[in-house]
């Protein structure tokens, strides 16, 4: 039976709190609310929830996993994994904390230490299917496709009708050559969920490779069906066509595929094949030329990395940052004054002007962390982004708590190039309660 991650843990707290007395009662409130958040999917809350509880009691093992959990479903992988480190910390012999954090560190391509995370987890909780499931993706990711296998076997003799684990099997062994026993897995996925296009495309690929070349045409047409706006379907597909020698059917998948994807090379010498076979030689040369073009030129069909935050874009992302220009009693120093004009002065357009009064702030009140957060904004805004680091950094070490400090440097950082360290930043933020950083690190940390 699968568990629910998120509730793992509710009866460990009454272990870690076995009498409750006043003084604990409240954590205890605050886990419970983080839990209930969970399962309604508010992760936002149940963050903040889990933030309350480890305040009031900061050795308490579970409420950092289950906080890792919220930030691995806000996609905060970076932030999980902290939480998962300190909650293995507190316990070590936490096996759903081993797992998760191999999942977490898996989804930022750091696969073999994952895998070093799932055979812990295997090693405490022999029994439990997740962990070979997870270490045999892993290890086929890594082209151990032997070791992928044996994890895989395990986790279908636990769980045999876990149709996930039976799909990866059977492209696993498609990868060993074992397309027989890869089409039984494919069949077995398609009995388990039958409206799968991917089990559909799988077994249409081993029945290629057993020149089963009108079963193939069958399954690619059901994938098709199922999702006609994948590319790979339509060139399979119009690949056994041609093997039955079926040339205008072939042509019209193989035009398909190439509207899809207009980079398949592979389409493009299918469809010249097909054509020069109907005596159309000029267009098969064409198309010929097209695929030796396109075949020598290097593709990377993986996108590890989206591409870092540019000018235009971390200046739209500032750009949503209010200041906090709220009244205070003015100070002899009168700084809360100057910091107020430089406000206005760059509302106006006068970043210089404003400059000058927030330094004159600042050397007036040194710990004014306000001031020099604003004043990283606008040397942001005029293009001096690793002064504005700088300025972001001496905020958060007057006031550590200043979430919108960590958004703005980790956009900053992560626009000159320091991508780890900048989605740490947008981590941080998020727990925090900014909670704009969560679509950033949607966007640019995974």
């Amino acid at each position: 039976m699968k568990k629910n991650p998120i509730l793992l843990f509710v009866f460990s707290l009454f272990l870690v709190f076995p009498t409750l007395v006043k003084a604990q009662k409240t954590a205890a409130e605050f886990f419970e609310e983080g839990v209930t958040k969970s399962k309604a999917g508010d992760f936002m809350a149940a963050l903040q929830a889990f933030n309350q509880a480890i305040s009031m009691s900061p050795e308490n093992a579970p409420s950092y996993y289950n906080r890792a959990m919220a930030k691995a479903n806000l996609k905060d992988n970076r932030g999980a994994i902290l939480d998962f480190d300190r909650s293995i910390e507190l316990n070590p012999k936490y096996s759903d904390a081993y797992l998760y954090r191999g999942i977490s560190k898996a989804k930022q391509d750091d696969f073999r230490s994952a895998i070093q995370d799932f055979s812990r987890s295997i090693e405490l909780n022999p029994d439990d299917s997740q962990g070979y499931y997870q270490r045999g993706i892993n290890r086929s990711r890594l082209e151990n496709y032997r070791g992928a296998l044996q994890d895989l076997n395990r986790t279908v003799e636990l769980e045999p009708n876990n149709a996930g684990a039976l799909y990866a099997r059977g492209n696993v062994k498609l990868k060993l050559e074992d397309f027989t026993s890869a089409l039984t897995d494919f069949s077995r996925v398609i009995d388990l969920t039958p409206k799968s296009p991917s089990a559909f495309a799988g077994r249409g690929y081993a029945r290629i490779k057993l020149n089963d070349f009108n079963g193939s045409v069958a399954d690619y047409s059901k994938a098709i069906e199922l999702k006609p706006d994948e590319a790979e379907s339509f060139y399979n597909r119009g690949f056994s066509r041609s093997k039955l020698e079926k040339y205008e059917e072939a042509i019209a998948d193989f035009d398909q595929a190439i509207t899809l994807d207009p980079q398949n090379y592979r389409a493009y010498y299918g469809r010249g094949f097909c054509k020069s076979k109907l005596g159309n030689q000029r267009d098969a040369i064409s198309d010929l030329n097209k695929a030796v073009d396109l075949n020598n030129t290097p593709t990377d069909s993986k996108v590890v990395y989206a591409g870092r935050i540019s000018r235009t874009i971390l200046d739209e992302l500032r750009g949503v940052v209010q200041e906090r220009n709220k009244i205070n009693e003015l100070s002899t120093e009168r700084s809360e004054a100057l910091f107020a004009r430089a406000v206005g002065k760059n509302k106006q357009g006068d970043g210089k002007g404003a400059i000058v009064d927030l330094n004159r702030a600042i050397e007036l009140n040194p710990t004014y962390y306000e001031a020099y957060f604003t004043r990283g904004m606008v040397k942001s805004a005029m293009g001096d982004q690793r002064g504005a680091v700088l300025d972001c950094t001496s905020a958060l070490k007057l006031n550590p708590k200043y979430a919108e400090a960590y958004y703005v440097r980790g956009l900053i950082k992560h626009s000159l190039g320091d991508e780890n360290s900048g989605c740490m930043d947008l981590s941080k933020a998020g727990e925090l309660g900014y909670t704009q950083a969560y679509k950033v690190i949607s966007d640019y940390c995974n």
